[in-house]
């Protein structure tokens, strides 16, 4: 099986140096789980300038990024304009192998059609070209999930006052943001895209269930059942933050770590760590309860906090 492979697009190439020499990141391209080419925008230029932005039509402040580089960029990673030039709404792609302008196979992602399962047939290929913008849609561990069952995602860094609107019509599959809030550019955004799709890839990470047991996880129904009979010491998140963490020494500052969680019984501990997963997420991230998957008895669990955080105001 290839390993996912990103293509970035950017006007900073040497941003990503340092990123990708550190952790689980560096370790991942040491071992051929994933692969990353880097693309420097001003090498699409054809000026002695190498200009890549200019002024807005309608006036404005700020530059836009112009169409031509982005174009050729893309082109250059064998990804052409679609015919529906309606906004990308971000749904999955099925993207198939085509032949290239002398007859071997290459990428051509515009003859894709949508696919509900995410799966590929024998001599297809998947990419997802996606475009870093602070009028994306919110970037989610749901959306880790799915990219990470692709074969290749394209990330586009804008800049400036952002990137002409027909490249997103033309090339893009999905706008994304990471957050409400502006960076100066997409390349921090990209770094994060990365990241988080990365350890979700089989073979990242060193303890495969760290990636289901952690905040925004899977449900309980998505994780293989206890090993050797040992029954599991936590929930899947479900989307659901996760629970406070505790580690030696058992009393630190004149805090003591929960005796619960010291006293080998499993299922105690997996009833507090539940406790404490609807504790931060009503805290913190109430919105997230919405979409929750949650039990009968996180139901209950859920209203009694609900009952103490209204006495206690």
């Amino acid at each position: 099986m290839a390993p996912l492979r990103f293509e970035i697009v950017t006007i900073f190439p040497g941003f990503f140096a340092g990123f990708f020499e550190h952790g689980i990141v560096r370790r991942a391209l040491a071992e051929g789980l994933v692969e990353v080419g880097v693309h420097d925008l001003r090498a699409f230029t054809h000026d002695r300038h190498r200009t890549v932005d200019d002024r807005p039509f309608g006036g404005g402040e700020g530059m836009v990024l112009k169409p031509e580089p982005l174009a050729e960029a893309l082109a250059a990673l064998g990804i052409e304009p679609r015919s529906d030039t309606s906004p990308c709404q971000g749904t999955a792609l099925e993207v198939a192998k085509a032949p290239d302008a002398e007859g071997g196979g290459g990428f051509n992602p515009r003859n894709a059609q949508p696919e509900s399962t995410g799966a590929s047939t024998p001599g297809e290929s998947r990419t997802r070209v996606i475009l870093l913008s602070a009028q994306g849609r919110p970037f989610t561990q749901a959306m880790a999930r799915e990219l990470a069952g692709q074969d290749r995602v394209v990330l586009i860094c804008g800049r400036y006052e952002g990137v002409d609107e027909r490249i997103n019509r033309l090339y893009c599959d999905q706008e994304l943001s990471i957050g409400d809030y502006v960076l100066s550019g997409g390349e921090l955004a990209a770094a994060v895209v990365l990241d988080a799709t990365m350890r979700l890839i089989p073979g990242v990470l060193g303890n495969e269930a760290s990636g289901e047991f952690e905040s925004f996880g899977v449900t309980d129904g998505e994780i293989a059942t206890d090993a050797d009979g040992v029954p599991r010491s936590q929930h899947g998140a479900g989307g659901l933050l996760d629970y406070p963490h505790y580690t030696r020494p058992a009393e630190f500052g004149g805090l003591r770590a929960p005796d619960v969680l010291m006293n080998g019984d499993h299922r105690q501990i997996r009833r507090w760590r539940r406790e404490q997963q609807l504790r931060k997420t009503l805290a913190n991230r109430p919105d997230l309860l919405e979409k929750a998957a949650l039990s009968k008895e996180d139901l209950k669990l859920l209203e009694a906090l609900r009952q103490q955080t209204d006495q206690a105001t």
